[in-house]
């Protein structure tokens, strides 16, 4: 894990970084927005402290231009808080909005707290990223079971819905739960959930066949 600290005050960037040190918490500091974003970050979870007078851009301006990229969760850090620029900011996305001078335990717990979205975020994009992985090994008729398996009908009803046999569902059904590597049909239901498929029911009606 890293914290990244971004604050034209040399001072308060060292005694944010021997604060954060002290509390085994690995950090990096840097004078402007610019130079973080030339930075190469890693892939463990990570929180950014920002300041929002920087000489570059403010950092309510620079929340907004990174927003939906890669980054990670903001701490704000500022000598001169308002009322709306923290409104705006924790819309946003904000861990918190502190004033200087902070006291170090405030500051410990939204570090923390960012850190810790990070990781979970990461996570749940890791998850979603094999589960798509598990997807694409479907075949196009086990694509189309998959939403009707996880519905709730019934072999029998699922079957109906795509004019195949109930062996022939069966044998679909089967190979999903495999590829998918779904425990059970409570699992894949949720794997199904995570992937948003959407649940739609064709009722067409017509002689089964395999």
């Amino acid at each position: 894990m890293t914290v990244y600290i971004v604050d034209d005050d040399v001072r308060i960037r060292e005694a944010l970084q021997e604060l954060l040190m002290a509390n085994g918490l690995p950090c990096i500091g840097f004078a402007s927005a610019t130079d973080y974003m030339a930075f190469e970050r890693d892939e463990a979870p990570s929180c950014l402290i920002l300041d929002v007078e920087l000489p570059d851009i403010n950092g309510l301006e620079f929340q907004r231009q990174i927003a939906g990229d890669a980054h990670p969760p903001i701490v704000f850090l500022t000598g001169h808080g308002d009322i709306p620029s923290s409104v705006q900011a924790i819309k946003r996305g904000a861990i918190d909005f502190l004033t200087k001078p902070v006291g170090e335990a405030s500051l410990l717990d939204s570090v923390r707290a960012g850190l810790e979205r990070d990781r979970l975020g990461r996570a749940a994009h890791a998850e979603i990223v094999d589960l798509k992985t598990r997807l694409a090994t479907l075949t196009p008729r086990e694509h189309d079971v998959l939403p009707l398996v996880v519905s709730g009908l019934l072999n029998k009803q699922a079957a109906a819905e795509l004019g195949i046999s109930d062996i022939t569902l069966q044998i679909h059904r089967r190979r999903i739960m495999q590829k998918m590597q779904a425990a059970s049909l409570a699992d894949l239901v949720r794997m199904a959930e995570r992937l948003m498929i959407p649940v739609t029911h064709t009722r067409r009606t017509g002689t089964p066949s395999a």
